[in-house]
């Protein structure tokens, strides 16, 4: 894939160009890759919105792996 990446001033990756061609194929390949709407199911929403509700016992990425990793 012939991809070109676009890069602001300070380096910073801000997009991808990817030619019709190859957008094309993309499309054919993987039906619906080109819908602008994401429909999120509502229980999802509703169990973010009570993770982002519970502020008062956060854990950190590091803590909530280690967590993940001893239940493995």
């Amino acid at each position: 894939m012939n991809l070109q990446y676009i890069s602001d001033s300070t380096g910073q990756t801000t997009g991808v160009f990817i030619p019709i061609q190859e957008w094309n194929e993309l499309k054919s390949k993987y039906k619906g890759i080109d819908d602008e709407e994401t429909n999120i199911p509502g229980w999802h929403i509703d169990v973010v919105r009570e993770r982002l509700a519970n502020k008062e016992n956060p854990i950190d990425f590091d803590e909530a792996m280690d967590d993940i990793e001893r239940n493995l």
